[in-house]
């Protein structure tokens, strides 16, 4: 979570202006600090001295002090317009088309071109040009991943766009940035940048069809069929629910509930027996389901890939 480990152009045009920040605070301070140094020693209070001149006013020196704020400004200014134009331009036109989601408490991904559609974890190509497309369906977010640079609020009824070309393979951790409610600091997410070809297999196991299950699993898929799961969930060629989180490769994801969980089998079992005791305000209820019939239904879940 790092802002100043950039990955991305994105990133690095933005520690650039950092930079430029960093470097004019740190000439302003030494000078500021010299300047306070030398009066302190220069006209210290001595026993007997008497009361230096008195100065009423110094024009030379209220030009100076106007004119030097100015041109630190300046020197700020112009490459922080430069960078904001640059990040603001068009996107190329073979950049991978992303509508992100906002939701209370999680992350919707959809990839329109792919006919893909994830959550909490995003995957995107190494050195392929990515445009973000940022909406909010309830209240307003910030998607804010610090190594690929941000932020953009997610806001409601408002299109924010986002465009980064992620630069090598490599996992990285993102949060809403903006209050959103009792969950907020839980509304974590990732992305995932892969190489080309792996990312090519990520699609393409996105959109095959769950393999039929079988033994525990096929006793979990009964106990989704016949419960709210199918009101609020999709799994391809079972549900069509769209409150909830798309499930038809949950099994593929590293982690549960926007990334604050590891994706395992004791976790999405004690997530489906009560979800609001592992994260408060989370709009999934406690189904009612018995520790048998929770570790079934994780089971399917988990075989979804």
């Amino acid at each position: 979570m790092s802002t100043v480990v950039g990955r991305s152009d994105f990133a690095r045009d933005i520690l650039y202006v950092y930079g430029i920040v960093t470097w004019a605070t740190v000439v302003i301070g030494l000078v500021v600090g010299g300047a306070l140094a030398w009066v302190l020693v220069r006209f210290r209070d001595r026993p007997g001295a008497p009361l230096p001149a008195q100065t009423r006013g110094h024009t030379l020196l209220e030009i100076a002090w106007t004119i030097a704020p100015a041109l630190v400004l300046l020197v700020i200014a112009i490459p922080t317009i430069h960078v904001i134009f640059r990040t603001q331009g068009a996107v190329a036109r073979d950049a991978l088309q992303i509508r992100v989601l906002g939701r209370q408490w999680w992350w919707e991904f959809r990839y329109p071109t792919l006919e893909v559609v994830t959550a909490n974890e995003l995957h995107v190509p190494a050195g392929r040009p990515v445009a973000l497309t940022l909406d909010g369906p309830d209240v307003i977010h910030s998607f804010w991943v610090p190594q690929l640079g941000g932020k953009r609020d997610v806001v409601p009824g408002r299109l924010n766009r986002l465009a980064f070309t992620a630069e090598s393979p490599g996992e990285y951790r993102g949060q809403c940035a903006e209050f959103c409610g009792t969950s907020h600091a839980n509304m974590g997410l990732r992305v995932i940048v892969d190489a080309p070809d792996a990312f090519e297999r990520w699609v393409a196991a996105q959109k095959a069809t769950p393999a039929e299950p079988a033994g525990l699993a096929a006793e979990g898929k009964a106990i989704f069929t016949r419960s709210a799961c199918v009101g609020c969930h999709t799994i391809r060629g079972v549900s069509t629910g769209t409150l909830g989180p798309d499930l038809t490769t949950f099994g593929s994801r590293g982690t549960l509930a926007a990334g604050i969980l590891p994706n395992t089998v004791e976790t999405v079992t004690a997530w489906l027996k009560n979800p609001p005791a592992l994260k408060p305000g989370a709009k999934m209820p406690a189904l009612g389901l018995t520790d048998d019939q929770a570790r079934a239904l994780a089971t399917y879940l988990l075989s979804l890939k």
